[in-house]
């Protein structure tokens, strides 16, 4: 893969795969429906003060405030770096598109 990565790749990252599908099958984060929202245990303070929105497609934690995209999360729990994480995510998309 290339150094360069497309912007539209990248909204297509961010956009098209479902963050709480990526948490809980991809991840395999603890996560749990509670009071009507999807919680799941954030990465970096592992509380679930947690929640996502799907008009977004974001995750955020509310006790350590931050926002979370599909790259974000799975640098966060991977450790990978971005150019992997790119890689890691593109078979997800190709997945993700293939049902649509």
């Amino acid at each position: 893969m290339t150094k360069c990565i497309s912007n539209e790749l990248l909204r297509n990252l961010r956009n098209d795969i479902p963050i709480e599908g990526l948490i809980t099958h991809i991840l395999k984060i603890p996560s749990k429906h509670s009071e009507g929202y999807f919680r799941f245990l954030c990465p970096i303070c592992n509380e679930f003060n947690t929640a996502t929105k799907k008009e977004t497609n974001l995750a955020r934690c509310f006790r350590c405030n931050k926002n979370f995209n599909p790259i974000d999360m799975v640098i966060t729990c991977s450790g990978l770096n971005f150019l992997d994480t790119v890689k890691f995510l593109l078979p997800i998309l190709a997945d993700y598109n293939r049902v649509k």
